[in-house]
């Protein structure tokens, strides 16, 4: 009788505690997300409600926004769509596949001052990109890669050669926790480094290969200060890039629609990451990304 009175008595600390929780979560949420809301009504409104109403909800409901800023400029929206689009995938190819073979290489294989070569490529990720924003421009300069006919090389180029020591690192760690005793078997059946890359480390990174993609598919789609740099037509300009021309020296012209094309922005994003969700969670758990 004692042990059910007892246990009566604690249900409502209990419900009350998981009632807290709740309202805590809901009011982080509706702090996370009210910027969020806050550009999607914005979108809504007219160029003087923006400066006059700071609320949620347009008082004059103006869905023009829109279609005047998908046909704002001279070249139609659409366009810096698909060259971001178009940037930020050639950008997971590289960066997947480059950052694999390089964290194959440092996890895997036996050659001269390897954990020397590691520990640079560690360093690197001390240094800001601004810094070395200036000799890189120099060096692709000279190269011919800026302001030719295909304005993008300098910004994928990169990708293709193992520069983002994160993913590599992501990789490397790995790596490191399979077990070496299926490339001991592996090279029982006789194969080689690229048999047992092929047949063994291949299949079984695809968690951190998806991490890799997701991150550098947001990054991409994010990125403004490199494109800036590079892009200078405005036919090959990517969405970070083209958000800039809605504002002129006064930052008052077509706010409205500016916020329209924000939203439209987020959506492949969004919907990326909802659709990767749980394999991005498997992806970190399993890479040795952990708090």
């Amino acid at each position: 009788m004692g042990t059910h009175t007892l246990a009566v008595s604690r249900r409502p600390s209990g419900l009350a505690r998981g009632i807290v929780r709740m309202l805590v979560l809901i009011a982080i949420l509706g702090i996370v997300l009210y910027p969020l809301a806050w550009m999607v009504g914005t979108s809504f409104k007219s160029q003087p409600e923006i400066a006059s109403n700071t609320g949620l909800f347009p008082q004059e409901f103006t869905p023009s926004n829109y279609p005047d800023g998908w046909n704002h400029f001279d070249v139609s929206f659409a366009r810096f769509f698909l060259n971001s689009t178009m940037v930020a995938l050639l950008t997971v190819i590289g960066n997947a596949a480059s950052c694999l073979v390089a964290a194959y290489a440092f996890a895997r294989l036996r050659f001269p001052l390897r954990g020397f070569w590691f520990a640079i490529m560690i360093g690197t990720l001390l240094l800001p990109q601004h810094v070395l924003t200036v000799p890189q421009y120099i060096l692709f300069k000279q190269f011919g890669w800026v302001g030719g006919d295909w304005p993008y090389v300098p910004l994928l180029v990169p990708q293709f050669l193992a520069t983002e020591a994160f993913f590599v690192f992501l990789m490397v760690q790995f790596m490191r926790g399979i077990p070496r005793e299926l490339d001991e078997a592996a090279k029982i059946d006789g194969a080689n480094a690229f048999g047992i890359f092929r047949y063994v480390i291949l299949p079984l990174s695809r968690p951190a290969l998806v991490t890799t993609a997701i991150f550098s598919f947001i990054w991409t789609w994010n990125e403004f200060f490199r494109q800036l740099v590079y892009l200078s037509d405005l036919k090959d300009y990517t969405l970070p890039v083209a958000m800039t021309l809605f504002i002129d020296s006064s930052g008052q012209s077509s706010i409205g629609p500016m916020f329209a094309m924000s939203v439209l922005s987020l959506l492949p994003v969004f919907l990326f990451f909802v659709a990767f969700q749980r394999m991005l969670v498997e992806g970190i758990n399993t890479s040795g990304i952990k708090g």
